[in-house]
């Protein structure tokens, strides 16, 4: 072997090494998991880059984040707190569930009702495209990990569909995560029913995993679905039987969250069985 030949074998072997290791690095930084915008802590502020009225008194708020490739970096089922200003210009800070998830980058939403004396539902009404929310967060008790129970029954009031919806997003688009959903979700009218084209595209989408049952206090016309309240009946029906493997989450007024915990406790749900956002 002459040198020039064996200069060329080393000159190969270096470039194989050199591409080797970028490879390697290449695989190590994109499994690395990416730094949520949050803090916990400390407030940060984040810009309404898009608000769409979807009702006369409910909103989504589309909130940009520091890059487009950012993600919020809130665990499934946790929520955030926004801190705003009411009618008199005093602080007030409530925590709401974004819809959207981590795989949703450079931004994070909010579907907010507005109630006519809701101290943040002012702060949320006089928002205008280019002001900034200050968020912190992750705050709440909720874990989640795939595959721990083989399937969970849902019971949401009003607005407390969000961390159901959240929950039941992260599930069902999970291709390796086989858990069943059950929801039951109540309100007053048809038009107080938030996220109902969402719901039912899960539905469209998952029909073997996802299951709904709206219920309305004061249905329309021709109305299918469940009327009145939240019944044992309906949990029975609509919700998986009780088994160390499920789960029951509720998460609605106050007045909802304590009947469902008594229609759960009588229908023989223990206390580990069951979980209150």
């Amino acid at each position: 072997m002459d040198l020039l030949e064996a200069k060329e074998i080393q000159f190969g072997l270096a470039v194989t090494a050199v591409v080797v290791v970028a490879t390697a690095a290449y695989f190590y930084s994109s499994k690395k998991s990416k730094v949520g915008s949050i803090d916990p802590e400390n407030f940060r502020d984040f810009k309404l880059v898009k608000k769409t009225q979807l009702s006369h008194n409910v909103a989504k708020f589309r909130f940009a984040l520091p890059t487009p490739t950012s993600v919020l970096g809130l665990p499934i089922g946790q929520h955030i707190s926004c801190r705003g200003k009411d009618s008199q210009g005093e602080e007030v800070i409530k925590p709401y569930t974004p819809t959207t998830l981590d795989t949703d980058v450079g931004y994070f939403e909010l579907v907010i009702k507005m109630y006519p004396q809701g101290r943040m539902s002012h702060h949320f009404r006089e928002m205008r495209e280019g002001d900034y929310m200050s968020v912190r967060g992750p705050k709440g008790r909720f874990r989640y990990q795939p595959g721990q129970v083989s399937a969970f029954g849902m019971l949401a009031g009003g607005s407390g569909i969000t961390p159901m919806f959240q929950v039941a997003r992260a599930i069902l688009e999970n291709p390796k995560d086989k858990t069943q959903v059950h929801l039951i979700y109540a309100n007053v009218t048809y038009d107080d029913i938030l996220l109902k084209e969402e719901i039912d595209g899960l539905a469209t989408n998952y029909p073997g995993r996802f299951h709904v049952y709206y219920v309305l206090n004061q249905p329309p016309e021709e109305w299918t679905g469940g009327v009145g309240f939240v019944s044992k009946e309906m949990i029975q029906t609509h919700c998986p039987a009780p088994a160390s493997d499920i789960k029951i989450l509720r998460c609605g007024p106050p007045p909802m969250n304590k009947a469902m915990a008594g229609h759960l406790d009588a229908l023989g749900y223990s206390s580990e069985m069951q979980f209150q956002f």
